[in-house]
């Protein structure tokens, strides 16, 4: 007969109480735990979670009224008030028991009990316990999951030869634990690796927990990762469980890696080493069961060699590693992906007459889209929403001037004024992330903070 996976503690000063109990529970339960020094019990509680708390009502010599009892009681809900707890005395006094159910015991047992009783009364209060958390997590992981809600999102749309190796190298990933890094240009469909990844392996039914690190920010981290408790920090009202827990037996995913700090960074590769975490102001130490996938546009082996990224970090990531091409080397890609999303939007906006004619469509095929998949699919709903006619024509679609990205002469050949210029469209081009924009231009951090200072910028 397999055991119970569950944790039950019996704190009583009877060594021939802890002995019994001991041994009829060890039967079923993986974990029993017997202390008959209630000063110990502080620490027993900061060590693990229990299921189930089995504890006695009179410690002292000589003592039947229950209030020992009772004061353990409040210390055990004061630290952990989702605790069941049975109380456990040689004396049945009602007025006792009421009082003990009152400050929340969940049942009642007097000694001596029968094998059967103690064994049924300890099975009953952890099926309660068990069925509690549960609901508690579903509700609390419900409402994390409705902010970053698991998106309707296609399977990878691609004609294109260059997608081929991504396709094969995501089916033998897949089937395994790897650790996966995905890198690219932002909008060319990271996340959707990842989730086709997630999908096709053993942990599909399970979690799929996005984070978006870039827009964590760093007071923040630990307690959206790794959870907290009740009364961590000032706005910590109740138990909140982290990503990594809500991941558990599936799959996080670790958006815009490349924006951590070298101290986040430290931490989270504390976690990935030690497979474990604890929730911040805990001491309760949770492993980790998870498969995760990282990604980031952001030039991770550059910023290693600058020391803003922490190569055992990244070799921890990167077991598996992927590079998405942008769209622009993928051309046979457009059409299809544009007819996508304009039967997605038309549907959507009910406008499902509409169609694209050839001469926009040659507009599409030849723009360079810089913003890659994520532009073309917002331009289409753009143009659905704004177009008056139900065929889209190339002046539904505002597309920026190619030319705008790089290819035209400067208008001034004065040194100091063109590397004012590279700055400003190297910080332009990495949407304001000075530590991108340094690696673009070639220059430290510091540099580029100097050279900022002395242009004004």
């Amino acid at each position: 007969m397999s055991k119970v996976d569950a944790k039950i503690l019996v704190l009583d000063d009877d060594p021939g109480v802890l002995y019994t109990a001991n041994m009829i529970l060890k039967q079923y339960f993986q974990t029993v735990i017997t202390e008959k020094d209630p000063a110990k019990l502080d620490f027993l509680l900061n060590q693990h979670e229990y299921d189930v708390i089995v504890l006695d009502m009179n410690f002292s010599y000589g003592l039947t009224g229950g209030k020992e009892g009772i004061k353990l009681l409040k210390r055990v809900l004061e630290k952990d008030p989702k605790a069941h707890v049975l109380m456990n005395t040689a004396y049945g006094d009602i007025d006792i028991a009421v009082e003990a159910m009152k400050e929340g015991a969940v049942d009642f047992l007097v000694k001596p009990w029968p094998k059967e009783k103690l064994l049924a009364t300890v099975l009953a209060i952890y099926e309660l316990s068990k069925s509690r958390k549960e609901v508690q997590e579903l509700k609390t992981g419900q409402k994390i999951l409705m902010k970053d809600q698991q998106k309707e999102l296609s399977d990878i749309i691609s004609v294109s030869p260059v997608m081929k190796p991504i396709f094969h190298t995501i089916e033998k990933v897949a089937k395994t634990d790897a650790n996966v890094l995905v890198l690219g240009e932002n909008g060319t469909g990271k996340e959707l690796v990842a989730r086709a990844i997630h999908n096709q392996s053993k942990r599909g039914n399970e979690n799929f927990i996005k984070v978006d690190l870039g827009a964590i920010s760093a007071t923040l981290f630990e307690s959206e990762l790794f959870g907290h408790v009740k009364g961590a920090f000032t706005d910590a009202r109740e138990d909140r469980p982290g990503r990594f827990e809500l991941a558990s037996n599936g799959t996080l995913f670790l958006d815009e890696i490349g924006n951590l700090s070298l101290p986040l960074q430290a931490k989270l590769l504390t976690a990935l080493q030690f497979k474990q975490i604890s929730r911040v102001g805990s001491n309760k130490v949770l492993p980790l069961n998870i498969r995760l996938v990282s990604a980031t546009n952001m030039p991770l082996y550059q910023m290693v060699k600058h020391n803003e990224f922490r190569q055992d970090l990244l070799y921890r990531m990167n077991t598996v590693e992927i590079k998405l091409p942008p769209l622009r080397e993928r051309k046979e890609d457009i059409a299809p992906l544009a007819k996508h999303f304009l039967t997605t939007y038309t549907k959507k906006y009910q406008k499902e007459k509409m169609r694209l004619n050839e001469t926009t469509l040659n507009k599409l095929l030849g723009y360079s889209w810089p913003g890659n998949i994520r532009e073309l699919q917002h331009a289409i709903e753009r143009a659905v929403i704004m177009a008056n006619s139900p065929l889209l024509a190339p002046e539904d679609f505002l597309l920026k001037d190619d030319s705008i990205e790089g290819h035209s002469q400067p208008e001034s050949l004065n040194i100091e004024a063109m590397e004012k210029t590279a700055i400003q469209n190297a910080i332009r081009k990495a949407g304001g992330n000075l530590t991108q924009a340094a690696i673009e231009l070639g220059f430290g951090r510091s540099t580029l903070y100097r050279k900022m200072t002395k242009y004004g910028l």
